[in-house]
């Protein structure tokens, strides 16, 4: 006889809830260790990467650390306060370090960045160091009338600390006054929030005519015989097992004004051979090839949705008395909205990022913000780029978010 009342043991005599509550550690244990390399890899690959952006676009120091006297004034006076001797006698020790160190590049660089055209005041003035001395002020005035300038002296400011919201200031087309007030550029200098408008209608559009093009795609390949879905699908894919960029010069070769469209329009005799349509190289050009491009991206998840509704639903709509269209509004519709959400979803943030097409085929006018991005990080201001891609990021989490609150995350079906 055992006793009822006494703790389940194992084999070996160990309490079955503690033997259990290991053999449960083991097992989260040994998934830790095969997730680990996926783990280690997204770290390394994207979250890293991301972060460092994220830190790089309010983080800059090399006036701070290259002119530590004047950003010392500058801490110990309030915005607004006029420079005095003193800030000329620190600016005069700065600018003195700067030319031994040759230095000065980066930190007119940097103040720049927060005020076009002062590189050439602070390297000039840098080049003249040695000829500085007492009383400062007169000094610097002679060198550059500039000087006086209180601009000057709120971009320097600006810069005197190595983490600065400057840069997300620029990226929304505002920038410093020089009593240190955010104010709004000039209306000619107000390019970015443009550009950012301008990428996410276009990215919609380019979603919406992938919508439109994709649905009686999708809705082909789910209804059709497999062994005829499935030659359909292999030319849906396609595109997927050729190279983008001989995708993006194919269709450039298609367009320009010589290309087979034109010369196809001119012989049919729909446009005359001196009006050739110009589809290349502006902003037709983009919508055109990125339609082509993302497609496939909205195809799938459309037919994963439709290959599923049975048939039945439709007839039965139909043995009721409903028509062809109000079978498709009520019953097929409905049905397919995962699908459609997944794709439009999938579509956009990829329209959004996308650069290789645009900077290939959009020209001057077919330019989205990704290639404003990528000219900042090769050519001009690294921080900025870094300020414009978190804005971008931003922007694609708070539609996510969006999506979400309105239709439902859960909802989505990519497969």
């Amino acid at each position: 006889m055992t006793d009822a009342t006494a703790p389940l043991t194992t084999t070996d005599g160990r309490p079955l809830k503690a033997a259990l509550a290991a053999a449960g550690a083991r097992a989260r244990r040994r998934a830790l260790f095969l997730v680990l390399p996926l783990l280690i890899f997204v770290m390394i690959t994207f979250v890293i990467p991301i972060g460092q952006m994220l830190h790089q676009s309010f983080y800059n120091p090399y006036f701070s650390r290259n002119a530590p006297n004047v950003a010392a004034w500058f801490a110990g006076n309030p915005v607004g306060t006029e420079p005095d001797e003193a800030a000329y006698a620190a600016l005069a020790e700065d600018f003195r370090a700067m030319q031994a160190a040759k230095t000065a590049g980066e930190a007119a660089t940097r103040v720049n960045y927060t005020l076009p055209e002062t590189r050439s005041l602070i390297t000039k003035t840098a080049r003249n160091a040695g000829d500085l001395a007492p009383p400062y002020k007169e000094a610097f005035l002679a060198i550059d009338k500039k000087w006086a300038d209180p601009a000057v002296w709120q971009a320097m400011r600006s810069s005197s600390t190595a983490y600065t919201s400057d840069f997300y200031l620029i990226a929304a087309d505002f920038e410093r006054a020089a009593d240190g007030t955010v104010q709004k550029v000039p209306d000619k200098q107000r390019i970015y929030v443009k550009l950012f408008i301008k990428t996410f209608i276009l990215s919609a559009l380019i979603t919406v005519i992938c919508l439109l093009l994709a649905f009686p795609i999708a809705h082909l390949l789910a209804t059709l015989p497999m062994a005829k879905a499935n030659l359909l699908m292999i030319l849906v894919l396609l595109p997927f097992w050729t190279s983008l960029l001989v995708r993006t010069t194919s269709w450039i070769v298609l367009l320009q004004q010589k290309g087979v469209v034109n010369e196809t329009f001119v012989a049919l005799g729909l446009v005359g051979d001196g009006n050739r349509l110009n589809l290349i190289y502006n902003q037709t050009g983009t919508i055109i090839v990125m339609t082509h491009i993302l497609l496939p991206f909205m195809v799938l998840p459309l037919y994963s949705v439709m290959r599923v509704i049975p048939p039945s639903y439709a007839r039965a709509a139909r043995s009721l008395g409903a028509t062809s269209w109000t079978t498709f509004r009520r019953i097929y519709l409905p049905q397919t909205l995962p699908g459609i959400g997944a794709g439009a979803l999938l579509v956009f943030i990829l329209a959004v990022g996308y650069y290789i097409t645009p900077a290939l085929v959009g020209g001057a006018d077919g330019q989205l913000i990704s290639n404003l991005i990528d000219f900042h990080m090769d050519k001009s201001n690294w921080s900025l780029a870094a300020a414009l891609s978190a804005l971008l990021l931003v922007g694609v989490l708070l539609l996510y978010w969006l999506y979400d609150r309105l239709v439902g995350i859960d909802k989505l079906k990519l497969g």
